[in-house]
Formats: C-alpha cells, sequence, structure tokens
C-alpha cells in the first residue's frame, strides 16, 4: 500500500464526495450558521467549518475574526468574551454564532467535520490547545479533519489521529516548503496550473478549494482526491468524483 493510499484508507469515504463549503449554505441559510450545517448533513455531505478562539477561551464558528460582514456589526472575536458575541451578535439569517461544541452535537459524528483553525496575531498555540481538548469527544477520528494556512496550528496534532492538511494558496507560496509535514494538502484551485503540483498530487492527498462551477470541477479532477465546493448541486458534485475515480 503507497502512502497515499494509506492515508486515504484513514479518511471517511464521505470525503471524497466532496466537502461544503462552511456548510450547505443559500440565500436563506447563511455560512458557518447551525441551518448550514444541517442542511449538509441531511444531504449526507461533509462540511467544513472555520474556528476562532474567543478572549475567554471558547471556540466560535466564523470565517471571518471580524464579525461585519455575517452580522452587520463590526467586532473582533478575539477581543470578546463567548457571552458578549452571544448577547450582541447575531448572523445575517438570524441565527446565534454557533460554538464548535454545538456544531458537534448537532452533527453528532453524523456526516464528516474538516475543521480549519484560523490563527489570529499569533496565537497558534492556544487555539491548536482549546481545539485538542475540544476533540477529545470525537469518537470516530476518520471524520474528522483538520486543516490550516498555518503550519504550526497544525503540528501539535502529528499524533493526534487526525488527518491534517495543510492549506495553500497562491497568496500563501511560502507555505509549500511545509506540504510534506503532513498527511495531505488543501490547494487553491489556481495552484494546479502548476507542473510541481500536478506532480506532488499523483502522490499525496489532495483536496481542492474553493469550486463554484462546473468548469472548474472538471479541471481540477485529474489532481486532486476530493473537492471544497459551494452554490453546486452536491449531487452533481458526488456524482462528477465519482466518475473521475473510476
Amino acid at each position: 500500500m503507497s502512502k497515499k493510499e494509506k492515508i486515504l484508507s484513514h479518511m471517511h469515504p464521505l470525503l471524497l464526495n466532496g466537502i461544503c463549503h462552511r456548510g450547505l449554505h443559500n440565500e436563506q441559510d447563511i455560512e458557518n450558521g447551525m441551518r448550514a450545517f444541517e442542511n449538509a448533513i441531511r444531504a449526507g455531505f461533509a462540511f467544513e467549518l472555520d474556528v476562532h478562539l474567543t478572549r475567554d477561551n471558547e471556540l466560535i464558528v466564523c470565517h471571518d475574526s471580524d464579525l461585519k460582514r455575517v452580522t452587520g456589526k463590526e467586532g473582533i472575536i478575539e477581543d470578546m468574551t463567548a457571552e458578549q458575541i452571544r448577547q450582541n451578535y447575531t448572523l445575517l439569517d438570524g441565527e446565534p454564532l454557533p460554538t464548535l461544541a454545538e456544531v458537534f452535537d448537532r452533527n453528532d459524528e453524523r456526516v464528516p467535520i474538516v475543521l480549519e483553525l484560523k490563527v489570529f496575531r499569533k496565537n497558534y498555540t492556544e487555539l491548536a490547545a482549546r481545539v485538542a481538548r475540544e476533540l477529545s469527544r470525537i469518537r470516530d477520528k476518520s471524520k474528522l479533519t483538520l486543516i490550516s494556512f498555518d503550519p504550526r496550528a497544525l503540528f501539535p496534532f502529528k499524533k493526534s489521529g487526525f488527518v491534517r492538511q495543510l492549506l495553500i494558496s497562491t497568496s500563501y507560496r511560502r507555505t509549500w516548503f511545509f506540504a510534506r509535514c503532513f498527511e495531505g494538502v488543501d490547494l487553491d484551485r489556481h495552484f494546479f496550473r502548476e507542473k510541481k503540483v500536478q506532480r506532488y498530487a499523483k502522490r499525496h492527498v489532495v483536496n481542492c478549494w474553493t469550486i463554484e462551477s462546473g468548469e472548474a470541477l472538471e479541471a481540477v479532477l485529474p489532481f486532486c482526491d476530493t473537492v471544497t465546493f459551494q452554490h453546486l448541486d452536491p449531487e452533481a458534485v458526488r456524482a462528477s468524483l465519482e466518475v473521475h475515480r473510476r
């Protein structure tokens, strides 16, 4: 068994059907909200989410540190307590911002989760430690993948049993140096134009983000094992990935 095959054997099969970016969100159900996650769960698809560390060491699910875009009200997650956020902010669809614990409870390991650690002001040590505490409740480690743009947030999980994938974009090329330190990489779709990346993908586990069209999906399928997508029919994504694997 090759190294790539061995790593894939530790990943839940649902991850290879496509991953819903920030949940299965739409015009009614906002990204990284509980309804978006429930949509993915009901559809039987893995989903990706982002976590930030609050001032009082809690984990809030949101893509940006600044809450303005998703709540309409300015505020930095890392500068506030979880209670301050709960009391003063709601998502644009009226939902509260969920904690990671609440998402884990709702999902109950029905589908895999891809968890991005969002490092802010070099808090990678504290963030990783807090996430590790939350992950102690996971029963099936194949249903949780860890990703981050900051390799320092992933290093502490080397012997955790969870698959780690380094996020790399064309804007963060310097982190390519660390690609072989992890079980896989999570690449910006534009990165696949480069020959070195295409060669790497033949021997390593690779996810591609963020796919938003059928054309983009077809372009990356030869070079990745799965994709993170949004604004697409999940079943169409699943079908395309299955055809490519044959």
